[in-house]
């Protein structure tokens, strides 16, 4: 099989779920640079791999998708290495249920309404950035809820959910007001201070 492509940008969120995936699967693959916020606007080649002209899409051996949980799911079962989702129904609907809370809860909470709003608006939105803070909370509290005994969000093994929750975090915790939110759950923190050490986490930062 032919070397995975991976379309979009090294800062994006769900790039980094997509390529932690790709990493903790042992899988070599492209980066192939889109920059939706470019000046002169998204290329026009690039709509052939996502009609929306969102981040990321995915190639490999001429198939390809868009959405980074279903290019996720794919990466693990169309490839050899460790399994990423669990076998069992109730903790993989677990699984889902953590990702779909991150996505519909977590992430423009977290990402945009805190992180962004105060490393890149000026002035920040301070309104904004408190209301964030309280999302976030609603979320980190669910997750620590919902998370089993042991090392990962599902207990002893690394899942997709753990990919998926960890390049939201790290944004977050690129403020001094995420990381004193995250201090308040310390089996959240504990997670987080154990998912900074794997090397995917570390070769998948943004390059500069």
């Amino acid at each position: 099989m032919g070397k995975p492509v991976v379309y979009g940008a090294d800062y994006s969120v769900y790039v980094r779920i997509v390529r932690l995936a790709l990493e903790e699967k042992g899988i070599d693959h492209e980066l192939v640079p889109v920059d939706v916020f470019a000046a002169d606007g998204i290329p026009g080649w690039y709509f052939e791999h996502h009609p929306f002209g969102r981040i990321p899409a995915f190639e490999h051996d001429g198939f390809r998708l868009f959405e980074a949980s279903a290019i996720a799911r794919y990466v693990d079962e169309a490839f050899d290495g460790p399994a990423l989702q669990p076998a069992d129904a109730r903790p993989r609907a677990r699984m889902n249920q953590i990702i779909g809370m991150l996505d519909a809860y977590g992430y423009r909470a977290m990402v945009w309404d805190v992180a962004v709003e105060r490393l890149e608006k000026e002035p920040p939105d301070q309104a904004r950035i408190a209301a964030g803070l309280s999302q976030a909370g609603k979320v980190l509290r669910t997750l620590s809820l919902l998370k089993s005994a042991g090392p990962w969000l599902l207990g002893d093994e690394l899942t997709l959910a753990d990919l998926h929750a960890a390049p939201i975090m790290g944004y977050f915790l690129k403020v001094a007001e995420g990381r004193k939110r995250l201090a308040e759950f310390p089996d959240v923190q504990g997670w987080w201070d154990r998912i900074v050490q794997r090397p995917s986490f570390a070769n998948t930062e943004k390059a500069g």
